[in-house]
């Protein structure tokens, strides 16, 4: 290898990639275009970097197995940070096997954490966890150490584990040296001072920390959680795949300690705009079911114009909701990062179709909410990010319908 490339090398390693350029700009040959890409994705221009890095793996001989794996794990890096979560992760995965074989342990660890950083964004956090626990950070370098403990945070951020979150950007902090990884983390230490969800009791909302949400769950209080789609009182009741019933809870502990009108639950479990006697007496039924699931944590009674629910011993009920909500929530909450998304990644993030989601899209870019960058397959939608508040810290999976 070249001095040029040496020293383009290390002013990439340093966090310089003007000064990389410098050395390599007019220069085509593979170890030159590489060295380009990963500078273009530290300026910030990633379709350019991801192009360089494709050309560069194709240039390499087939002898140069190692370099074009490296090529591999830098724009497997680059589709990550464009949230371009469909990247080919067999490609990757073979990537990291063909490091580890030839002895390239750092790099290998990078490819494992990237893998575990793209299982975090689609809120697999068992997986990505997994993933970070098979990782040995004791003999990465410091970039890769930060990154390591950055995709901890996270998953703790995500477990609403305050402390462990505050444990991992403190390391991630210590070990952080370039530019854009010493940002990443003061911003990710910024969103655990932000609100990351409401509080409804007896009427009245207030945002709450990430810290508080904590606390709150660790209370003796019946919390109805429309970020996890559960009953929180004597333990955890889980209500994602029963909406009905969610409903009915949420609203019950929103009105707390007073009661419902029929038709208002009416309204807001079944969504009809009229209550007839079937109606009501699918009602009466639902409240039979939520009353068996409450019976040790609270009672719901009936009153001459609705229901009201009354938790045992004297508890408090209230209503943990995201701070953001109504149509299309989910989707302004993971553009609220800033970042831009296509409209693949999102319907994987949220576990739903391309086509909901591009409808979802359109239907926000009708209100001016968000905004396309890019036409046809390259386009992808960012919108402004949502000052103080941090949305996708407990996005929910998405509810099913009724």
């Amino acid at each position: 290898m070249d001095s040029l490339i040496t020293a383009a090398g290390r002013a990439l390693a340093a966090g310089d990639p003007l000064a990389a350029l410098n050395l390599v700009a007019l220069r085509e040959d593979a170890p030159a275009l590489a060295l380009r890409g990963t500078a273009m994705a530290q300026l910030g221009d990633l379709p350019r970097a991801t192009l360089l890095l494709r050309r560069a793996a194709r240039a390499f001989g087939p002898r140069e197995a190692l370099a074009r794996a490296r090529c591999v794990v830098a724009e497997a890096e680059v589709a990550l940070v464009s949230r371009d979560l469909g990247f080919p992760t067999r490609a990757l995965e073979a990537a990291r096997v063909s490091l580890e074989a030839h002895g390239d342990h750092a790099n290998a660890a990078h490819a494992a954490g990237l893998a575990a950083r793209r299982l975090l964004l689609l809120g697999r956090l068992d997986e990505a966890e997994r993933r970070l626990a098979a990782l040995d950070t004791a003999a990465l370098p410091a970039a890769a150490r930060a990154a390591h403990a950055l995709a901890e945070a996270g998953i703790a951020i995500r477990r609403i584990d305050t402390r462990r979150a505050t444990a991992a950007l403190a390391a991630a902090a210590r070990a952080a040296r370039i530019p854009g990884q010493v940002a990443e983390v003061e911003a990710a230490q910024r969103l655990l001072e932000s609100p990351a969800a409401r509080r409804i009791a007896r009427g009245e909302e207030r945002p709450l920390r990430l810290a508080e949400v904590e606390a709150l769950l660790a209370s003796d209080a019946l919390v109805v959680d429309a970020c996890r789609y559960a009953l929180r009182g004597d333990g955890v009741v889980p209500l994602a795949r029963r909406p009905v019933l969610f409903a009915l809870a949420r609203a019950l502990a929103e009105a707390w300690p007073g009661d419902v009108p029929r038709e208002t639950l009416i309204a807001r479990a079944f969504r009809a705009r009229h209550a007839d006697e079937s109606h009501r007496a699918r009602l009466r039924v639902e409240i039979g079911r939520l009353r068996a699931l409450l019976r040790k944590a609270a009672t719901i009674t009936a009153t001459p114009r609705g229901f009201a629910l009354a938790p045992r011993g004297g508890r408090e009920a209230m209503v943990l909701a995201p701070p953001v909500e109504g149509p299309h929530g989910e989707v302004l909450a993971l553009l609220a990062d800033g970042e831009s998304w296509p409209s693949s990644a999102l319907a994987l993030a949220l576990g739903s179709s391309q086509r909901s989601v591009q409808r979802a899209l359109d239907a926000l870019a009708a209100k001016g909410q968000v905004r396309p960058v890019g036409a046809g397959r390259a386009r992808r939608w960012m919108t402004p990010t949502l000052a103080g508040i941090t949305t996708s810290l407990l996005l929910p999976a998405p509810l099913p319908p009724g």
